[in-house]
């Protein structure tokens, strides 16, 4: 199995509705994200993915939160902008673009501080 990776941070707010302390409360963090995206072969070039591609397709989905209040965007607005929501937020935006039967994403890392990380493993 190959696998490569794309990371990237931006800064967002939000609060963990319903949460009993200290995050329930406004506050923000520099999140920092890291797909990988997999394969068993590599294609006629050797790559698994393109890493241009890969590294688009994260700056893309980066945006939509990237200085944003995260419970005002959907689906956070329904749902808790956890660090776990979050990682699942990347990886079905991101997957809908690069899995291709060859290649899939097979794991997001989301960092809410240098200690703190929830990854999503489908």
């Amino acid at each position: 199995m190959y696998e490569v990776f794309s990371e990237i941070t931006f800064s967002g707010a939000h609060r963990l509705r319903e949460y009993e302390g200290r995050c329930e409360s406004l506050h923000g963090h520099n999140w920092r994200i890291r797909v990988f995206a997999a394969s068993e072969t590599l294609d006629r070039l050797g790559l698994v993915v393109d890493f241009k591609l890969l590294k688009k397709s994260v700056e893309n989905v980066a945006e939509l939160l990237d200085h944003a209040y995260l419970n005002e965007v959907p689906p956070f607005d329904s749902i808790n902008p956890s660090a776990e929501n979050i990682a699942k937020f990347f990886y079905e935006k991101i997957s809908n673009e690069i899995n291709d039967g060859r290649v899939s994403i097979s794991r997001v890392m989301v960092w809410e501080s240098e200690k703190s990380c929830a990854i999503f493993t489908p």
